[in-house]
């Protein structure tokens, strides 16, 4: 009688074992399947994160600014007046912090101006970028609002919208922790993405630059958001590894300084 009990009794413990492997195996298939969704997130979210500098427009007047002209001469000043032409600087007008005399440098004298912006337009900035729901969980780094520190600006020969004649102009280089490669300037009157407020709430979405200025060797050329992807393979295409991991067809604009950032380490790893 025992011997034939034994059967049933094992043929449940097989049922059991198999069932409850079954079971681990979805379990385990399931828990993948969700840490792969966390981590394409988090992927995302890193991609999306703006790295370049914010583009500033105004110059204060209370703290010195330093000219650098093309045959090596450097003027310490207070500004006293700026040109611009589409936002980009065409002359500057300094009063020397010590003699006090007033200078004016059209732009093909001028090699690079370090300038600091007014206090009203970082905390103009500082309200915009908070104002966004998009920005709460990091996507901009609000410290390059809020630091004090001066901005760099360089002389580039460009023509302004692709359209204009090439003229030199003086302009903020916003990526200048990894420019070896790619220079990006920026825009002063670039437009955003829009995004949609209710009732005076926070602002949901929008907010990405729609142009820069964009140099990579000799060349300089005005990048729109809609010619990302004719452009691509003309910024990046010259690295196979770098396309390798980021294809022209799975990327969008919203991820542009980190594929320039990646795309520098790519090309000074090589």
């Amino acid at each position: 009688m025992k011997k034939f009990l034994a059967f049933p009794v094992l043929f449940i413990l097989l049922t059991s074992t198999n069932f409850l492997s079954a079971q681990e195996s979805a379990d385990t298939k399931k828990a993948d399947e969700k840490a792969a969704k966390v981590a394409e997130k988090q992927k995302k979210a890193a991609m999306e994160k703006e790295l370049f500098d914010q583009v500033f427009s105004s110059v204060s007047s209370k703290k010195a600014s330093t000219v650098v002209l093309k045959n090596g001469e450097t003027h310490i000043g207070y500004c006293d007046g700026v040109n611009r032409k589409k936002g980009l600087i065409s002359s500057f007008e300094i009063k020397d912090s010590i003699t006090g005399k007033k200078d004016e440098f059209v732009a093909d004298q001028i090699a690079e101006i370090y300038l600091y912006p007014t206090g009203y337009e970082s905390a103009m900035k500082m309200d915009k970028l908070l104002g966004n729901t998009s920005n709460w969980g990091g996507k901009k780094d609000l410290s390059k609002v809020s630091n004090k520190g001066s901005i760099r600006l360089k002389n580039q020969l460009v023509s302004l919208n692709n359209k204009k004649e090439p003229k030199e102009y003086i302009m903020q280089l916003i990526n200048s922790d990894f420019s070896s490669v790619i220079e990006v300037y920026g825009d002063p009157v670039a437009k955003e993405t829009g995004g949609f407020s209710v009732g005076g709430s926070p602002q949901f979405g929008g907010g990405v630059i729609k142009s820069y200025y964009v140099k990579k060797g000799d060349k300089i050329i005005w990048l729109e958001k809609s010619e990302f992807k004719d452009r691509y393979n003309e910024l990046f295409g010259d690295n196979a590894d770098f396309i390798a991991l980021y294809p022209a067809d799975k990327m969008n604009w919203d991820y542009f300084s980190f594929l320039v950032l990646e795309y520098t380490k790519a090309v000074e790893k090589a």
